[in-house]
């Protein structure tokens, strides 16, 4: 079952003519002797069961076997098109839909199918489709010839423009090819016999914050090909969870909106009426030993009093084939309306089947109509817009940005929520310098004191969700404010006040400087970078004066998807722009924009700080192996704003989630970060001396080593001949924050006051300034690590060969040349310079010898 070339697959062609010329194909004679080899692999339950052993069902003795794919598939998966066999096929973006394809999975172990021999969950990427629909060869001898017909569902996530995820997209590529390969027959899928018919169901997930057209597009359009093109045959009937049983009907196909906040509602009902379908009424279910109800009881007493009915109807057994005018049963073989209401005997219930042809899905009940939910999709609605499923009942009335699910997600990882669409949270920085173990970057780079900074943001909600977020997309997604909206003086009293009861906290803290704590109470420094794009929110210029008020300075992040709000914007300490990618391609891979102009609105955004009177940055974050190419492009983009800085900083590894592919080799060394910008300098130079007298010149400032950040600095703004030496430069990165606050108050009482970067600028102590011995770690502060932290080497040569031992001791040239050879023998594996693998679920792992000594450790 694993994924192929179809082309080897394919063994002959065979073209015959009955009566007219006709054409016939023999395709896909592959066979799966591998796989039979290990059919002995089984499972019970939820788990494996080892040395092959099966446990036996204690109500009729069925065995299930259960394949969880954890990366790569297992050798002994079954054939999808095999009698008595569900396969759960899914692939997964956020961990939401693997984790609904194992909810469903288990269910159905549960719930004991007694026609049913395999259940088993396989993830999209994994399966050569081609071979799989086409060759069902020996699928019947597979697993012992009998169970009911097969049962393929599809659990799928929504990706950019409607699409599936990268590594899974061979499904509808597959599937596509199939239906127009002029070779295959017409609905291959479709069988003759009920127990051989492939029967499908589909679950699509999504968010109609990126597109309302696209949300669950993946599924719908899975389930359109197979069962429009294929001939295979929705799995629930109409006759599965009606209005009957007093609830909304299930479907074959449906779909579930994050936005809306309800999928887990849609994916439960979605889930009972492919477990009521594949588990047939009145079959016995068994669990540990006891009958489970399967939730149909009244359609089962309906079922039972209907034969009941009929055993007590007089023509019966008479032979009277004719229409009995008391209404009684007719055992006609005519499809004619008993005008009485009696059950008809007809020759066939096929029309009550599930192998029925698509006309059965579209013909609902009258009943049915009534229904609204446009969550609940099936095939006749594919070519209809996609509408909320609350859309009826909308309200004009604004909702509340934060859901009880995210805000109990978020209110887990340590924010404090103000009011319906803000929150502050404790920085590690601020504990860190608290404590004497040195500030954060912004200290080294612009002197902020770290202990009297609030991290904050009035708006969770954000445009995009990139890969390297360190808040694994807990908070909400939007393009645009569409929530309740609260008071900005009541947002920065709340948050100074929760901002100061965490620095309370503290105090218990070992190691905590009672005269930092003291004056941490004072709120300085505000950082509008916590968490979503504080720029949507409508009032943030209210808010901004609000903190100028109380001589908070401001520092806020945008990602540079709302430029005209960047161009409102009041004069603030120093404003932030995100440039995360340097082509469209790299941006829409990396931070994953609702925007589907979000490379236009970037480089309208970029263009708008050139026209900002105060500092301005254009913020870069290098994640290896995702955005650490084409450095010109970067250039470029930063030559459209002139920006006043530029600050480059490694990404952070915040540990692994569904929400991201990263890992800790995408995270680069300082050294590394401190070469990228080197480079990126030389590109700005380069722009610069080809002719466009406008651009500024650039050149190192400062770095951090601690936070792998390096600053670049506009010469004309933050350079000044040094007193002591005339040849060389003297940097005033750093700010003079009280006079800030005495411009800003001249501008927010007369607007027409305007002031600029170099009116608050500040000398850059020495230690900070790039290449300095200290790193630009605060000589005042002391480097904390922990036992088992410290580093084996602390100086490397060029090649990344070690020169200094752990207590910065030079090596010997014995010692060098050992290791040298050792990193030899390592390149003659992964080979001379940096290689990128790009891994089934998309998350890219990199291998560079020249690492190999960095991250050793010893203990002192």
């Amino acid at each position: 079952m694993k994924a192929g070339n179809k082309a080897s697959s394919l063994s002959s062609l065979a073209v015959a003519s009955v009566g007219a010329a006709t054409l016939a194909v023999s395709l896909w004679m592959y066979h799966h002797n591998s796989n039979k080899n290990h059919k002995s692999d089984l499972a019970s339950g939820d788990s494996e069961v080892d040395g092959g052993d099966a446990q036996k069902s204690k109500k009729d003795d069925m065995l299930h076997r259960e394949i969880d794919i954890d990366g790569s598939m297992a050798d002994g998966l079954g054939r999808i098109l095999a009698k008595g066999t569900i396969t759960i096929a899914y692939c997964s973006t956020t961990g939401t839909c693997e984790g609904f394809a194992k909810k469903l999975h288990k269910e159905i172990l549960d719930r004991s199918a007694r026609n049913y021999k395999l259940v088993q969950l396989i993830q999209v990427s994994e399966v050569d489709w081609w071979d799989e629909l086409l060759n069902n060869e020996g699928d019947a001898d597979d697993i012992g010839g009998s169970g009911g017909p097969p049962v393929l569902l599809f659990i799928l996530p929504t990706w950019t423009d409607g699409t599936l995820p990268p590594n899974s997209q061979n499904l509808l590529q597959s599937l596509s090819e199939i239906s127009t390969d002029w070779r295959v027959a017409p609905e291959p899928l479709r069988s003759s016999s009920p127990e051989l018919q492939l029967k499908v169901g589909a679950f699509g997930m999504g968010s109609s914050a990126y597109d309302a057209h696209t949300v669950g597009k993946p599924a719908k359009e899975v389930f359109s090909c197979l069962v429009g093109k294929l001939g295979a045959r929705p799995l629930v009937s109409k006759n599965v969870g009606g209005k009957r049983e007093g609830k909304a009907k299930s479907k074959s196909l449906m779909v579930g909106d994050s936005e809306v906040g309800d999928s887990e509602v849609v994916f439960e009902k979605w889930m009972n009426g492919i477990v009521n379908s594949v588990i047939p009424v009145g079959q016995n279910n068994v669990i540990d030993g006891k009958k489970k109800p399967n939730g149909n009881s009244k359609k089962q007493q309906h079922v039972e009093e209907k034969k009941k009915g009929e055993e007590d109807c007089a023509c019966k057994s008479s032979g009277d084939t004719s229409k009995n005018e008391a209404g009684c049963c007719s055992n006609q073989n005519s499809e004619d309306n008993n005008e009485a209401g009696c059950c008809s005997n007809e020759k066939s219930d096929e029309n009550d089947s599930m192998t029925d042809s698509l006309s059965e899905e579209e013909d609902y009940d009258d009943d049915d109509d009534d229904d609204s939910e446009g969550d609940v999709l099936d095939v006749e609605d594919m070519g209809n817009v996609i509408k909320s499923q609350s859309s009826s009942k909308k309200s004009r009335e604004p909702k509340e940005m934060v859901t009880p699910k995210q805000a109990k997600a978020l209110k887990k990882e340590g924010y404090r929520l103000i009011g319906t669409h803000s929150a502050v949270k404790l920085c590690r920085w601020t504990k860190h310098q608290l404590r004497g173990r040195g500030g954060c970057y912004k200290h080294t780079h612009y002197g902020i004191t770290s202990y009297q900074c609030m991290e904050a943001t009035p708006s969770l909600a954000c445009a995009n969700k990139c890969v390297f977020c360190w808040r694994h997309h807990k908070n909400p997604v939007g393009r645009e404010w569409r929530w309740k909206t609260d008071d900005p003086k009541m947002i920065v009293e709340e948050a100074v006040n929760m901002h100061v009861d965490m620095i309370k906290e503290t105090r218990g803290i070992p190691g905590i400087q009672m005269d930092r704590w003291a004056e941490a109470h004072k709120v300085r420094h505000c950082a509008l970078s916590l968490v979503g794009e504080p720029i949507m929110y409508p009032r943030i210029n209210e808010l901004l004066h609000e903190l100028h008020d109380r001589k908070i300075s401001t520092f806020l992040v945008t990602n540079g998807q709302h430029p005209q709000a960047i161009n409102d914007l009041v004069p603030i300490t120093q404003l932030y722009v995100s440039v995360d990618a340097s082509t469209p391609e790299s941006l829409e891979a990396v931070d994953r924009p609702l925007f589907k102009d979000a490379w236009d609105r970037l480089k309208t955004s970029l263009s708008c700080l050139k026209n900002k009177g105060q500092r301005t940055v254009a913020r870069l974050t290098v994640v290896k192996g995702w955005n650490s190419d084409e450095i010109g492009g970067y250039a470029r983009l930063i030559a459209l704003g002139h920006c006043s800085l530029v600050e480059v900083k490694g990404v952070t590894f915040c540990g692994k989630s569904d929400a991201s592919n990263l890992n800790m080799s995408n995270s680069p060394w300082h050294h590394e970060v401190l070469q990228f910008t080197k480079l990126l300098l030389k590109e700005l130079n380069a722009i610069r001396e080809g002719g466009d007298d406008l651009m500024p010149e650039y050149d190192l400032a400062c770095e951090h080593k601690h936070s792998c950040s390096v600053l670049l600095a506009r010469v004309d703004q933050f350079a000044v001949p040094d007193e002591n030496d005339p040849t060389k430069r003297k940097w005033r990165t750093w700010i003079d924050y009280d006079k800030f606050q005495e411009l800003a108050a001249k501008h927010a009482a007369d607007p027409t006051f305007t002031f600029g970067v170099e009116d608050y600028v500040a000398d850059t102590p020495s230690w900070a300034v790039a290449g300095a011995d200290e790193e630009g770690f605060d000589p005042t502060d002391n480097r904390h690590r922990k036992k088992k932290k410290h580093p084996k080497y602390t100086k490397f040569d060029d090649d990344g060969i070690p020169t200094h031992d752990t207590f910065n001791e030079p090596l010997e040239e014995e010692e060098m040349l050992k290791l040298r050879n050792l990193m030899i023998e390592k390149k003659k594996i992964v080979g001379e310079s940096t290689t990128v693998t790009e891994l089934q679920g998309g998350e890219r792992v990199i291998d560079d010898a020249s690492l190999m000594f960095r991250g050793l450790t010893v203990s002192r």
